[in-house]
């Protein structure tokens, strides 16, 4: 069908190439214009100061000079989404809104809302896969269940893609570009203080929001990606992407990367590190499918059978997260890495694992304080990502580490940040220690300034197997 006018709606793929809902719209349409709204659903729980707005404020701002430049333009509002969307796409009387889809269960929960409101006045809501290479039920089992360990789910997406290799084809956005709506005058974009909100250290961190800086990053990383297999697990050295915050807002094109990391794993160019990093790929597919099948995972373990764990309650308890949160629980690679997620919004892959089972089995603390947590502080904050990383570090996720696993923070420090550059870069205070005093000073008497351990670690780990004790019974 061909619509007369049509309205694309962006939300977290702000880029106009290789755009799903942009091509369609195009393609399908006479006229179309381009919206983003910043949703008041969303900005009202935020903190005044949120790298992750800056962030979408800037890519927003250079979404609108890319489509300015293929002569469009963006509309830009503040209100709630699912109440202004249908009344915009009345006062601009387009025909069809698309969009890309949104996997979350808020975000389905709108969308669904806002295409019931279009329907009822005769327009039509079109939505597209976008942000994974497969959704939702595209990748189950020779049985038709979704998977739930992740081996058999990356074989079986692997399988999928060689039978359909055309997934990761590009869409050629720009070669329709002649059917957007032409601006009515010059950029009316709010700035980011209109907004309600504050500049934070983003420009400072050497974060650049937008397509341009995403393709840059990736890029950089396609010189060194034949490495990351090993790289990736050392936070002092250049290992990862840094693509996850892109990927979140869509300021790069998942095809993109997945064909380019397929491409070089299939011809052996890109070393173990480019299958390693097409496997990090899939994993976030992996626990997008889960949140799909089992929404119930946002508040609830994935084994129900671990929702009888007895966590740590009480003043006592508030204090510990407390100390883990501000980066003073003694132990300096845990605290290194909280002070570089509250300084940065940023924390190495490594060290997400490493503070989450330090919350949950060293401190005996409920997994969903520290989701919460990172919920608030990651700029790449994705709901599914999230909340699989936080269940698998405390086993009680799909295909997690086993419970009676326990990273020991010291030789986690001691393996992967030998020479304490990554921890000095964070906790400056311990200058002047090496060796094993580096990465437990209690041991050599403790340094001025600087905590001791808030717990000790064998302790911890005895209380940990005593806890999770239930588990073991009730399998």
């Amino acid at each position: 069908m061909r619509y007369p006018a049509s309205l694309v709606w962006f939300r977290r793929d702000l880029r106009t190439f290789d755009h799903a809902a942009l091509f369609h719209a195009l393609t399908a349409s006479n006229v179309v214009y381009c919206v983003f709204i910043y949703d008041d659903a969303i900005l009202a729980s935020l903190p005044r100061a949120d790298r992750r707005v800056e962030f979408i404020h800037g890519s927003v701002a250079e979404l609108d000079r890319e489509l300015r430049a293929l002569g469009g333009h963006l509309l830009v509002e503040r209100a709630v989404a699912r109440e202004r969307l249908p009344s915009l796409a009345a006062e601009l009387g387009v025909d069809a809104v698309f969009t890309n889809a949104d996997y979350e269960p808020q975000a389905v929960a709108r969308d669904a809302a806002v295409a019931q409101a279009l329907r009822a006045a005769g327009r039509a809501f079109h939505s597209f896969k976008d942000q994974v290479v497969f959704a939702r039920d595209e990748v189950l089992s020779q049985a038709g269940a979704p998977f739930s360990v992740f081996t058999p789910y990356r074989r079986a997406w692997q399988a999928s893609l060689a039978r359909d290799p055309a997934v990761l084809e590009p869409f050629d956005t720009h070669a329709h570009a002649a059917r957007l709506a032409p601006p009515a005058g010059p950029p009316a974009l709010p700035a980011l203080e209109d907004l309600g909100f504050e500049r934070t250290n983003l420009a400072t961190l050497g974060i650049r929001p937008g397509a341009a800086a995403g393709s840059a990053l990736f890029e950089d990383f396609l010189g060194r990606i034949a490495q990351y297999d090993v790289a990736r697990d050392y936070p002092a050295r250049k290992g990862p992407s840094y693509l996850s915050v892109h990927l979140r807002f869509g300021t790069v094109p998942i095809r993109q990367l997945a064909r380019s990391a397929h491409e070089l794993a299939s011809a052996g160019a890109g070393g173990a590190g480019a299958a390693t990093w097409l496997s990090e790929l899939i994993w976030r597919e992996f626990y997008q499918m889960i949140l799909h099948h089992h929404p119930r995972v946002v508040t609830d373990s994935f084994k129900p059978a671990y929702d009888a764990i007895a966590w740590e309650q009480g003043p006592q308890a508030e204090e510990l997260f407390a100390a883990w949160c501000e980066g003073r629980t003694g132990y300096p690679l845990v605290d290194a890495a909280m002070r570089q997620l509250n300084t940065t919004g940023y924390m190495h892959n490594r060290l997400r694992m490493v503070t989450a089972s330090f919350l949950t089995k060293d401190l005996g603390l409920d997994w969903r304080w520290g989701e919460r947590y990172f919920a608030l502080r990651l700029n790449d904050y994705d709901l599914a990502a999230n909340n699989g990383g936080w269940q698998w570090a405390a086993s009680c996720g799909c295909d997690a580490q086993p419970w009676f696993r326990i990273f020991n923070p010291v030789t986690q420090s001691e393996k992967f940040d030998p020479d304490g550059r990554f921890i000095l870069r964070y906790v400056p205070e311990l200058a002047g220690l090496a060796g094993k005093a580096l990465h437990a000073p209690w041991l050599a008497g403790g340094k001025p300034g600087y905590p001791g351990p808030i717990v000790a670690h064998d302790a911890a780990r005895r209380l940990t197997l005593a806890r999770y004790a239930v588990v073991k019974q009730a399998a």
